[in-house]
């Protein structure tokens, strides 16, 4: 493997949806939501390991997650764990990274990729992310893995390439010609049935000397509070209160939108592994592995329904009796100290448990 290839695992956020089982001190991407024993981030770790040496995959996340990092991790090397004090969206995230893996390699090309996704086949996206970076070694890009879309889901955003359908067959890296976040359904529609959009992933591939002048050019309001960084990040006795000052003026934005929906050197390589974003009780739903004759999904070893249809329901007691009658399209969710009833694609969800002071998130109200 290439000692210059890297992987950094972003590992932060609230994980707020997926409430009441997800709380501000075990967030989703700590959690085993998926039907097997393992959590996102030590699902993705797994993955990571066969792309690049294991001494150079590194995990961000925030300062409180310390302890749940390295219980689920247990052998990260301390140094690979980069804890930034408050979250900020995925721009000052990237921003820290680069600079942690420039001081450490000039040399480096990193691998950017969120913990909260699912990709069944890992052969595939192994051999799909080692041929991006060594794309990326070898042109100034900043690459985007796009993913071919099954259906016009209006919660991802969508990538036109260059070039259109015939591009995307071709399976090789192309320019990216429009971003669209999030579109209205009749867009998402059009998008789907032309052929010539993908999913934006969120997994990035770059030079981190690429990415450096990207941000330093687009996003001088955050780089310029990383003055000093060589030093600073240096030094285990100053790079926490370093962080802590430039966390605090730091802008709150997303790499998508600080950087590549205004560089031109946006790409994106269509990727052909199977690809889950799990950003809601609905998108968990869909994903889940076992389903009765009815299409529930249930993780409860006692399940008993009766005239129930595509409900997802779940427990942290798989030993208590669920009898449940007449739901369809429902979220049971059922902990110590939480009862949950709602739609399963409640638009208004988050809205709606913000109102109620979850317990767990009271910081977000």
């Amino acid at each position: 493997m290439n000692k210059h290839h890297y992987c950094i695992i972003m590992a932060g956020g609230s994980g707020d949806r997926f409430w009441p089982l997800s709380r501000e001190n075990n967030p989703k991407q700590f959690l085993r939501l998926t039907g097997n024993d393992e959590s996102f981030l030590s699902t993705t770790y797994q993955m990571c390991q066969g792309i690049v040496p294991k001494e150079n995959i590194l995990v961000i996340t925030l300062g409180k997650y310390r302890s749940i990092v390295e219980e689920q991790l247990p052998d990260l090397d301390e140094r690979n764990l980069l804890l930034e004090p408050i979250g900020k969206k995925t721009g000052p995230c990237v921003a820290y990274a680069t600079y942690e893996v420039l001081r450490r390699d000039e040399k480096a090309v990193m691998a950017m990729t969120p913990c909260d996704t699912i990709i069944k086949d890992w052969n595939v996206f192994r051999s799909t992310m080692k041929n991006a970076l060594d794309y990326a070694e070898k042109n100034d890009v900043l690459m985007t893995l796009g993913i071919s879309p099954t259906h016009p889901d209006t919660n991802y955003g969508y990538i036109q390439i260059a070039g259109g359908a015939s591009a995307i067959k071709e399976d090789v890296p192309a320019k990216v010609k429009t971003f669209t976040e999030k579109p209205p359904r009749y867009l998402a529609d059009i998008f789907c049935n032309s052929g010539e959009f993908l999913w934006n992933s969120g997994i990035f591939v770059w030079q981190a000397s690429v990415i450096k002048d990207e941000l330093e050019k687009y996003l001088p309001e955050i780089t310029n509070l990383f003055t000093g960084w060589k030093t600073a990040l240096s030094s285990e006795e100053n790079k926490e209160l370093f962080l802590e000052r430039v966390y605090a003026d730091c802008k709150k934005i997303s790499i998508d939108y600080g950087i590549m929906e205004k560089t031109s050197r946006a790409w994106v390589y269509p990727a052909k592994f199977e690809w889950y974003d799990i950003d809601s009780w609905d998108s968990l739903y869909n994903y889940y592995p076992d389903k009765d004759d009815n299409d529930n999904a249930c993780n409860g070893s006692r399940p008993y329904f009766e005239n129930d249809r595509e409900n997802l329901i779940l427990t942290t007691n798989s030993g208590k009796l669920l009898a449940i009658k007449g739901l369809k399209d429902y979220i049971v969710v059922d902990t110590d100290d939480v009862l949950l009833i709602c739609p399963k694609d409640d638009k208004d969800y988050k809205d709606f448990i913000t109102g109620l002071g979850m317990p767990g998130f009271e910081d977000i109200r």
